[in-house]
């Protein structure tokens, strides 16, 4: 681990007139970013014209927030962003709105920003939108772990069972009452102990079949193998809930990886504050969610992009 720390010293750690960028206190992979406060004013100031609904139907309105992020905060700060991105050694950081706004649309607005600035976003079925934001209680009827909050929901990469690429993916805090842990889950594939075992591995090149869940408003059945390689390293493409093994022999090798992630010591928990998001690659970070304690009235809204990197 100090390895990976002196190496990000060396690459993305600085201070700007308008950021600085340092290395996570809680993770040894990720940054965290700090934004200049009067600048990050102007922004939200800009912005003050669009809405959550011109976002979603006008689509280079998105562009436009973010030209507005490029412009206060310099052509640098983009690069910077699409650097760590791409990056093997990290691929991922934390950055919020550092207590400039509590209002939600404003989150969808820097979220949004940031996104544009690396990339595109995926519609997002479940929402029918671009971005899904959704809820976390006490009690949920849903097809899927994501809303079940008493439960463990396991380590997996996004964009699964759709036919596109999902190169990245945000994730923001938006609300949260009377939560005791939910904490995410993180796992970069190069601190994997078991990685070597399962990526090479006979099955892990197989198309296993992914069918998603009638909540998730996908119905395509889509073919994926488990790990591929991209920049001639080994990445994963990986949810437990929705791949449907044809044999024993594959269902025994995907219980397998599942068990080994999960209980993986490089698997760390991360705390997310109110107004802030992790965005990290997809292809080389696993993600999930740590069990919440019980409460009657406990709430959590979060918001999810995943999308695609820009190709210039």
């Amino acid at each position: 681990m100090g390895l990976v720390t002196s190496e990000k010293e060396r690459k993305y750690v600085q201070k700007h007139r308008a950021y600085e960028v340092m290395p996570h206190p809680k993770h040894p992979r990720l940054y965290h970013l700090q934004l200049d406060g009067e600048l990050l004013a102007r922004f939200f100031d800009k912005c003050k014209e669009e809405t959550e609904q011109s976002l979603e139907y006008v689509p280079y309105a998105r562009h436009v927030i973010a030209h507005y992020m490029r412009e206060l905060f310099g052509g640098s700060f983009q690069e910077t962003l699409r650097g760590i991105l791409h990056d093997r050694e990290s691929g991922g950081f934390t950055i919020g709105v550092q207590g400039c706004t509590t209002n939600p649309a404003d989150y969808v607005k820097f979220a949004t920003a940031l996104t544009h600035l690396v990339g595109i976003p995926n519609f997002d079925a479940m929402s029918g939108k671009y971005y899904a934001r959704f809820t976390v209680k006490d009690t949920d009827n849903s097809d899927s772990y994501l809303r079940q909050a008493y439960r463990l929901f396991t380590l997996h990469t996004d964009g699964t069972f759709v036919d596109e690429a999902t190169d990245w993916l945000l994730m923001m805090k938006m609300a949260e009452e009377n939560a005791v842990g939910g904490e995410s889950r993180l796992l970069h594939l190069d601190d994997w102990e078991d990685l070597e075992k399962f990526s090479t591995d006979p099955l892990a090149t197989y198309e296993m079949t992914y069918k998603a869940p009638p909540s998730k408003n996908v119905q395509e059945v889509v073919r994926r193998s488990t790990f591929f390689q991209h920049n001639n390293a080994p990445c994963i493409c990986f949810i437990d809930q929705f791949a449907h093994p044809e044999t024993v022999e594959q269902a025994l090798y995907l219980k397998k990886l599942s068990h080994s992630v999960e209980n993986s010591p490089a698997t760390h928990a991360l705390k997310l504050p109110v107004g802030d998001l992790v965005m990290l690659n997809n292809l080389f970070w696993m993600h999930g969610r740590a069990a919440f304690e019980k409460h009657p009235q406990l709430h959590r809204e979060l918001m999810r992009q995943r999308g695609r990197f820009a190709q210039v």
